[in-house]
């Protein structure tokens, strides 16, 4: 059995920790695991890399965390904070000289390519280092990557349906506020869970801290990581106050799963 690694290359909301202009006790924090930047990861299998979530500090997280190289792209949805870093995979294209196959739903597509569409037209010899060169995936249900099955899992993120990802015995659901009852019997039986934890007040399209602890408790993973974290959340703190399996993530962490 392949295990599967997990990189988290940000664990922060859409505004990121620090915010802009705040001076709150997290955002001025001294501890690293405070510094969050927007939500993204990587997951390693057998070799392959794959990313999940082009964020816009993309570059940024690759450097910070040694990630030199991708093998394909994964998006959950085509929210500006899991999108506006596409054209810094360029540098991988530049790196594997060959194209990246783009795994997203039908909808992410169309927004996507409207926003990237000169990254999925075949490029010019002279263009080939300069932009992404890219290659659309569909995601119409289970999908395989370098041999490894990715089940996707429907979630919704207020009334807009997302994509969790469930690879071997690990799964990856950030951006959720609601689980249909049909996707929590695809996420059984796992040794790892992702899962959105936004902040301790309820809000419209994410769980908060109580929804997440019991959407968590329900599907029994033997490791659960919170992502997708406002700055009302100290990590040290947060964590003292969680379930023994349940822990806030932070930027840099890796967790090992089984595979399939």
């Amino acid at each position: 059995m392949s295990q599967v690694e997990l990189l988290f290359l940000g664990t922060g909301t859409s505004a990121g920790v620090p915010m802009i202009g705040c001076y709150c006790e997290v955002c001025t924090s001294a501890d690293p695991r405070d510094r969050r930047m927007r939500p993204s990861v990587v997951i390693s299998y057998n070799g392959v890399r794959v990313l999940v979530d082009t964020t816009p500090e993309l570059r940024l997280q690759c450097v910070a965390h040694h990630v030199d190289m991708v093998d394909a792209v994964v998006f959950t949805h085509a929210h500006a904070d899991h999108i506006m870093g596409l054209d810094d995979v360029r540098r991988f294209n530049a790196l594997r000289k060959g194209p990246l196959d783009v795994w997203a739903d039908a909808e992410t597509h169309k927004t996507v390519q409207g926003s990237f569409s000169y990254a999925f037209r075949e490029p010019t010899p002279e263009q080939k280092v300069f932009r992404p060169h890219l290659q659309a995936k569909r995601i119409e249900g289970p999908f395989d990557i370098a041999g490894m099955t990715w089940r996707p899992v429907p979630l919704f993120h207020g009334r807009m349906p997302v994509l969790g990802f469930r690879v071997g015995n690990l799964a990856y659901c950030t951006d959720v506020s609601e689980i249909p009852e049909e996707s929590y019997a695809m996420l059984e039986g796992l040794d790892v869970l992702v899962l959105d934890a936004l902040q301790y007040k309820r809000h419209t399209t994410h769980f908060s801290v109580e929804e997440a602890i019991e959407a968590a408790g329900r599907i029994k993973a033997r490791t659960t990581l919170f992502t997708h974290i406002a700055h009302a959340l100290g990590h040290e703190r947060t964590n003292a106050q969680l379930p023994p399996t349940m822990q806030l993530a932070f930027d840099g962490q890796r967790v090992m799963a089984g595979g399939t």
